[in-house]
């Protein structure tokens, strides 16, 4: 009888233990190095104000996929959390619970998918507002980067107030946002612009081959907004 305790006993641990692990298969650390205040932004995840210098963490858990995280400039919040953002507004919440509103520079993941490889990006389909820096926190695979002056450099047509568009957002026609499947688009001016500057990025929604890299599923990450060089 107690050894039929015991092993029930020993199994409940090892259960909860695979059980905690398996629920949490990332942790994310959010870094505003930029001179100015960025209201952190992911889904899922939420939202929080970052002075220069702060870090935000949170965990993700295994089989997420379609997240991103960004960055929202030139917010006013009240203190129920209700507000506005000049980029990256999310319905208007300092506790985002869907994407975005362009211009935003985004770090997007899906995490345990083939191969149990997480998949990870950063992308300017919804245009640049923010620097960015998304790697690993042990160095497991290779860190991706946007850094560029964008924003002073943006073609007139693609000029926002406090970030620079994608044509897609501009335009919204098929030649810049593909929305006619795969392969209808290639590269245009524009895509060629974001893609000169950050070549590690997604330019256009079918940027797939020098865009999208992998990491070993349970990888944990930082995302730095304004990164060093």
């Amino acid at each position: 009888m107690y050894t039929i305790t015991n092993n029930l006993f020993t199994l409940s641990i090892i259960t909860t233990t695979l059980f905690f692990v398996s629920s949490y298969a990332a942790t994310f650390e959010v870094r505003n190095d930029c001179s100015y205040t960025v209201w952190a932004a992911a889904s899922p995840g939420g939202g929080r104000r970052l002075d220069r210098g702060q870090t935000w963490t949170f965990n993700v858990a295994a089989g997420t996929k379609m997240a991103r995280i960004w960055g929202r400039t030139n917010c006013n919040f009240d203190s129920s959390g209700r507000g506005r953002c000049q980029t990256g507004d999310c319905g208007g919440v300092l506790q985002c619970q869907g994407w975005g509103q362009p211009p935003n520079t985004l770090a997007e993941y899906a995490l345990n998918q083939y191969n149990n490889l997480d998949f990870i990006d950063i992308s300017l389909v919804d245009g640049f507002n923010i620097p960015m820096d998304f790697s690993s926190t042990t160095g497991r695979c290779r860190g991706i980067r946007c850094t560029a002056d964008i924003n002073g450099q943006c073609p007139s047509q693609l000029r926002a107030p406090g970030g620079c568009n994608n044509p897609c957002t501009v335009f919204k026609t098929n030649e810049y946002c593909c929305t006619n499947g795969q392969g209808s688009c290639g590269p245009t001016q524009f895509s060629k612009f974001f893609k000169n500057r950050c070549p590690d990025a997604y330019s256009y929604p079918q940027d797939d081959p020098s865009s999208t890299f992998t990491c070993p599923g349970g990888t944990n990450y930082r995302v730095v907004f304004c990164p060093g060089k």
